[in-house]
């Protein structure tokens, strides 16, 4: 079987390093994207290599088409073709009612969860396709419960930019399921996650977290859980679809 090359973008921290690292103890050669933080993604890579995987880090804005085309030209040139890639990063702004949210929040929310998730997946269908001489792969688009909750008074923005992600998911899952391309989606519920509390008010958090019929948030290991059984061969009959992992609510 040839090397599985697995790219996730946002990777350095939360989720993304949870997926990161369980994937580096499954036999993934990992490719770490980040946009700022590198001493979070340089002591991922360093864990993982530690634990006897390999990965690699590169920092790339991914709403940025340039950034984009370099990240895969850099993550090759390292690790060989990407075949699996987790579409993870995202940006909230800060917590409030939609008509105090500014217009710089809106744009950058949705060039960073909308235009990157697309752009990424686009390079990756370029790579991949067997139409195209690729050996197929699987993408593996984060969304996020709000899609389905609208998250009111807290990110109605941020909820909307995944319930595209998951239109995307599901349209692209058909249009390319016969060209070796399978495309799922995660759609994790309130995680504990650092960036997650500092994002908003962690008082209104724990109300959140009452409100789960599991009783308790998510742990990042337990969303990347998901994501690795939908990368991996256990589930390939399935594309075009998000599963939930929102701990019933």
């Amino acid at each position: 079987m040839r090397d599985k090359v697995l790219l996730v973008t946002g990777g350095g921290r939360g989720i993304g390093a949870a997926i990161g690292r369980l994937a580096g103890a499954r036999g993934y050669r990992v490719v770490v994207n980040y946009r700022a933080d590198a001493t979070a993604a340089a002591a991922l890579v360093a864990e993982i290599a530690a634990a006897g995987g390999e990965a690699v880090a590169f920092a790339a804005d991914v709403s940025r088409e340039a950034d984009v085309e370099r990240l895969f030209a850099e993550a090759e040139a390292r690790l060989g073709p990407i075949t699996h890639l987790v579409n993870n990063a995202g940006i909230t702004g800060p917590a409030g009612r939609f008509e105090a949210v500014s217009s710089d929040t809106l744009r950058a929310v949705l060039d960073v969860n909308v235009l990157g998730t697309m752009l990424c997946s686009r390079a990756a269908i370029r790579r991949m396709s067997t139409r195209k001489g690729g050996s197929g792969g699987v993408i593996v688009n984060i969304s996020s419960g709000a899609a389905m909750l609208g998250a009111a008074d807290l990110w109605v923005w941020y909820a909307a930019t995944k319930a595209a992600i998951e239109t995307l998911t599901l349209g692209l899952g058909r249009e390319v399921a016969g060209e070796g391309i399978r495309v799922c989606g995660v759609a994790p519920g309130f995680t504990a996650t650092e960036l997650l509390l500092r994002s908003g008010d962690p008082e209104r958090f724990r109300q959140i977290g009452a409100q789960i019929p599991l009783g308790r948030p998510a742990r990042p290991e337990e969303i990347a859980e998901s994501v690795l059984f939908l990368l991996s061969d256990a589930a390939s009959y399935i594309t075009a679809t998000t599963l939930r992992a929102a701990g019933g609510r």
